[in-house]
């Protein structure tokens, strides 16, 4: 897979810098020693708190130097991508910010990062520091493991044990509350894919139709491969695991995280999930959906709860520095504002049926329906490929609202057709097409013939759109089929619509539409004139001669 960097081994420093430059904050610094030595601290801090250090490899961006500031960790500690920190560099973070009130680490439950810390750990105490360590282990992946991964989980940790130091509490007490919160959390993570480290080869170990349930955060195996299933299915799979761990009647804040490279749109659709399946009974609070602790591009994310009591509450609500932080949020039902409706002059004429006219638009409905995959395919080649999924979209919306329609009223039905399309397509397609059908029912109204009503729409779609037949859209196979038809009948403007859209195969240069904006002859025609073409070949037919 391919990966922005420059050189291998400078991954990390370089966007250690790059995160400094940019943090704005001015209360961040990083102590000297690269590259054996990586570590972001506070430089607002004056040791008279407990220090809470915490660190990993890198490749878990935000975490863990996004957490440091105030009410969370005073310095963050980083390896190389997924490799624990060396002792010296955890060793270095202790001096530089303990003081008399001593120093608690936050260690998730990985080898290598329990040897480097503990050391370090040792080494402070003989030193004269004051030094406590919590391990977190949340994973509930692998339920027979002795020693259970510490994910995501960890950063509810970061977050209570930094309030606690915040407000003045000494070590002991934090590091009892941070123990007992690290008991209380249990974390479950799910993946499309596995991640890539950049510079070394990559093969994605998944195949084509199926992900991987409780994976680790540095790709490591889960504990099974599960079938690609809708986002609702595998939520649920993940909610009825976590759900056996939890205790009845209790509270929980819910952590929702991104493991990577999963897009926001799906990250808030899974949050959704989440919130609709039983786990959300015990759901008092949630964080995020964001990018909290990723495991670098992997196209997955991770749930984690925590156990509510007054105290965690209140310390995952206080307020933070680290701008990566996601406040923790009550849950709430999404608030619903009543669509306003239209004035009493432009009332909906009632439902009336016209057998010709519906037979009519479950034809031409059906073929767009069809064509959603050809559609798609060829505008793939010019522009985002969601042409045929944006057509057979407004189909489907047409016949679904079949029956609600004014059928045995011409200029009505296209009023209708108009409004639905313009709130249920989407894109540039569905606001002209709306224009266009909405025009043409206010010539209809006002006596026109329907042929000369439809080109008085065009007029009105093309004086907005500002698209003219040549410029390689819609408009080069619908306008001489609707001057064919006001001329000639529909199977002349089937025909005359078929040779509009062969014709964009061969222009030079789209001058409108989504393919204006590449710069080159695509030698296909135009998916917006072939939807055209075919929605004419599909009326005309429907009237052809038995």
């Amino acid at each position: 897979m391919k990966h922005f960097f420059n050189r291998k081994d400078a991954i990390v420093t370089e966007a250690l810098d790059g995160f400094l430059a940019t943090a704005g904050s001015g209360t961040l610094a990083r102590l000297d020693g690269y590259p054996e030595i990586k570590v972001v601290l506070r430089a607002d801090w004056d040791k008279t708190k407990v220090a809470v250090v915490s660190g990993g490899g890198a490749g878990h961006e935000p975490s863990h130097a996004g957490f440091v500031g105030a009410g969370m960790l005073t310095a963050a500690v980083s390896g190389e991508i997924f490799a624990s920190p060396s002792v010296e560099a955890v060793l270095a973070a202790i001096r530089a910010t303990t003081g008399p009130a001593g120093c608690l680490l936050i260690v998730k439950n990985y080898t290598g990062d329990r040897l480097n810390f503990g050391l370090a750990a040792e080494k402070a105490r003989a030193e004269g520091f004051a030094v406590e360590m919590v391990i977190v282990a949340d994973d509930i992946a692998l339920p027979d493991i002795a020693q259970p991964r510490g994910v995501a989980g960890t950063l509810f940790v970061h977050k209570i044990a930094g309030h606690l130091s915040e407000t003045g509490r000494d070590l002991a007490s934090v590091a009892t509350a941070a123990r007992a919160a690290a008991k209380d959390i249990v974390s479950l993570g799910i993946s499309l894919s596995s991640c890539s480290i950049p510079g070394q080869a990559h093969e994605d170990r998944f195949g084509a139709d199926d992900g991987e349930l409780g994976l680790g955060i540095h790709g490591e195996p889960g504990v099974e491969r599960i079938a690609l299933q809708s986002a609702g299915k595998l939520v649920a799979i993940m909610a009825e695991r976590l759900a056996a761990r939890l205790d009845a009647g209790s509270r929980y804040a819910l952590l929702i995280n991104n493991l990577g490279s999963v897009p926001p749109l799906e990250m808030s659709l899974i949050a959704n999930a989440v919130l609709s399946s039983p786990l959300a009974k015990a759901v008092t609070l949630t964080i995020g959906p964001g990018h909290l602790m990723t495991a670098l591009n992997m196209n997955g994310f991770s749930l984690s709860l925590i156990r509510l009591d007054a105290h965690r509450e209140a310390a995952l609500l206080a307020p933070v520095g680290p701008h990566a932080w996601m406040p923790a949020k009550p849950v709430r039902q999404p608030v619903v504002v009543a669509v306003a409706r239209p004035a009493i002059g432009g009332a909906a004429k009632a439902a009336s049926r016209d057998a010709g006219a519906e037979r009519l638009i479950i034809a031409v409905c059906e073929k767009l329906i069809a064509l959603e995959e050809p559609l798609n395919t060829l505008d793939a080649k010019a522009g985002d490929g969601d042409t045929g999924s944006t057509v057979a979209t407004g189909a489907r919306s047409v016949l679904d609202r079949l029956d609600t329609l004014p059928l045995a009223d011409r200029a009505a039905t296209l009023a209708a057709i108009g409004d639905t399309l313009g709130t249920s397509m989407g894109g540039s397609s569905g606001v002209l097409l709306s224009i266009f059908f909405t025009a043409a029912a206010q010539a209809l109204n006002g006596g026109a013939s329907l042929s000369k009503a439809l080109l008085a729409g065009l007029d009105r779609m093309t004086f907005y759109g500002g698209a003219k037949v040549g410029d390689r859209t819609m408009v080069d196979a619908l306008e001489p089929a609707l001057k064919a038809l006001d001329a000639g009948g529909l199977e002349v403007a089937a025909r005359a619509a078929r040779h509009g859209a062969e014709a964009t195969a061969a222009m030079q240069k789209a001058k409108a539409g989504r393919s204006a904006y590449i710069g080159r002859q695509l030698d296909i025609a135009d998916p917006g004139a072939f939807a055209v073409a075919e929605a004419f070949a599909a009326a005309a037919a429907m009237f052809a001669p038995a």
